[in-house]
């Protein structure tokens, strides 16, 4: 298997990147019977414009193949973790980890404090949280009905921002 590299993607690699997003989120749309979760909405337009500004962005590459990605938003000291994908055929393979260590990383100094939302029914997004330092702190319902845990973590101590190019 070829080397995973990780860094930031830039917008030409947009398509790639919603590829990625939408074969990776159709499965948590089967899981929940909910074919419109908001992942399966995103444009393509949508996902360039964040990956032609300045929104902290991972993507991982095995050899020429985009393979995985996550995107942060940033208000204030918090970040969302949005959008965590990768390819269904790469899964349990240390992707998923790599990627969030990377965003993590890629938060601006002022984040303190990370979060995200996870399927309450998607146990192996749940457990991959979990052993990076998340802790559920609440549930809410999406827009289309389907019940999300919130799961939260402190910034690492020391850390500060860095940022990398992909290939």
């Amino acid at each position: 298997m070829d080397e995973l590299r990780v860094g930031r993607p830039g917008p030409e690699a947009a398509g790639e990147l919603w590829t990625v997003q939408r074969a990776a989120y159709v499965t948590e749309a089967q899981r929940y019977d909910a074919p419109w979760i908001p992942p399966l909405r995103e444009t393509l337009d949508e996902v360039r414009a964040d990956l032609a500004g300045d929104v902290p962005a991972a993507a991982a590459w095995l050899g020429p193949r985009l393979v995985g990605s996550v995107r942060g938003r940033v208000e204030g000291g918090l970040m969302e973790i949005a959008r965590l994908t990768v390819a269904p055929d790469v899964q349990r393979r240390g992707v998923g980890r790599a990627l969030l260590t990377a965003v993590h990383a890629a938060a601006p100094p002022s984040v303190v404090r990370f979060w995200l939302v996870t399927g309450a029914r998607s146990d192996d997004n749940r457990r991959l949280y979990a052993a990076a330092g998340y802790v559920e702190t609440g549930s809410v319902v999406d827009s289309a009905g389907v019940g999300l845990v919130r799961m939260e973590r402190d910034r690492d101590p020391g850390v500060s921002a860095r940022s990398g190019h992909g290939p």
